[in-house]
């Protein structure tokens, strides 16, 4: 009887260890999966949006301003006279993007969707909640190591960059990190920063959230 009982013990035991490798085999493909989706969404949109734009962008906010609105150009980007508008999308493979979120230190170069939702979160970060133009806007993605896994080490100071489709960069500074409840939604949507991003932990209990200000 005790033998039966031990061989019985071994065998769930066996089970137990080949559906933890299964699993672990399983996020692994998904995470290699979303970093080979990642690198060729990237590069697809950035040969969609303008380049004419991006040296604009990156201008510091003085000589951005000059340039905007010197009496030479006199085109005003739209989301300047009109921040309540919708962001622009650009359609691949069936998946509205709004643009590129770049983050230096940690050598990422992310496409963002426009929407959010668990399948789309296994495939790039997405827009939560708010708007890049009304400094609202809340970035979630999977704790993949070619996604947010790192945004935990961003240390203040580190720069953020996330570009439009239209081509328009806005540059950001990391303000602060601090992990909150999963269910701690208001206190994620409504912090006052215009930039978030955020990540669940290694258990799923609780966001890796990191804020950024508009850089000086």
């Amino acid at each position: 009887m005790k033998i039966k009982k031990g061989s019985i013990l071994i065998t769930a035991g066996l089970l137990l260890i080949g559906a933890a490798c299964a699993l672990v085999g399983y996020n692994l493909y998904r995470e290699t999966s979303a970093e080979k989706f990642s690198e060729s969404l990237t590069a697809e949109l950035l040969e969609i949006i303008p380049e004419v734009k991006e040296e604009a962008g990156n201008l510091s906010s003085d000589e951005s301003d000059k340039d905007i609105f010197s009496s030479e150009n006199k085109e005003i980007p739209d989301h300047i006279l009109n921040p309540e508008m919708e962001m622009p999308t650009v359609s691949i493979d069936g998946n509205d993007y709004i643009g590129v979120l770049s983050i230096p230190s940690l050598e990422l170069e992310l496409p963002v969707m426009s929407t959010w939702s668990y399948p789309a979160l296994n495939v790039a970060p997405c827009r939560y909640s708010g708007s890049v133009y009304k400094d609202s806007m809340v970035i979630a993605a999977h704790n993949y190591r070619c996604h947010f896994a790192d945004i935990q080490y961003l240390e203040e100071g580190a720069r953020v960059y996330f570009t439009d489709v239209n081509g328009n960069v806005f540059n950001y500074t990391v303000a602060l990190r601090e992990i909150l409840d999963a269910t701690s939604v208001s206190d994620m949507t409504t912090s006052g920063f215009p930039l978030t991003l955020f990540t669940c932990n290694a258990g799923g209990y609780a966001r890796v959230t990191v804020r950024c200000e508009i850089a000086d």
